[in-house]
């Protein structure tokens, strides 16, 4: 392209081109046609540019809410299961706070069944002592100087 063939752009240059085009045509100037058709291609060529590059940004734009979209759930699933293993952990430590206190529970009744046993064994060994005291002394009644 020649420095007399530049083109100017917009919706008046693709007008200006067609004038061009169509002066060149009638008064047989194939040069100034030429010219024309180059700069209305010129004009077309920019549009599809312009369009092309409105849809490259929207594709981009698109993708980069896709991307935060696929980040934010991402960031949900871990907080999900953030709290899953929270409530797992709280749940386990219901569990053994229960056990524990089952199990203290159960040793308190122990306990107290070993010494409700240990004092009726007392209380029977008394009951005993008595006894064998009150056979003594009945044996002493009997025969005083047996065991002398």
């Amino acid at each position: 392209m020649t420095q007399n063939e530049q083109t100017a752009g917009g919706a008046l240059g693709r007008l200006a081109g067609k004038a061009k085009e169509a002066a060149g045509s009638a008064l047989g100037n194939d040069e100034l046609a030429r010219e024309g058709r180059l700069q209305q291609a010129q004009v077309d060529a920019e549009r599809t540019a312009a369009a092309e590059t409105a849809e490259a940004r929207q594709r981009a734009a698109e993708a980069e809410l896709e991307a935060d979209k696929a980040a934010t759930e991402e960031e949900r699933a871990r907080l999900r299961a953030e709290l899953a293993a929270a409530d797992s952990e709280a749940a386990a430590e219901r569990d053994r706070a229960q056990r524990e206190q089952a199990a203290e529970l159960r040793a308190s009744r122990d306990t107290a069944a070993a010494e409700t046993q240990r004092r009726a064994g007392e209380s029977a060994a008394q009951a005993a002592e008595r006894e064998a005291a009150q056979a003594r002394r009945a044996a002493e009644a009997i025969d005083p100087e047996e065991d002398r």
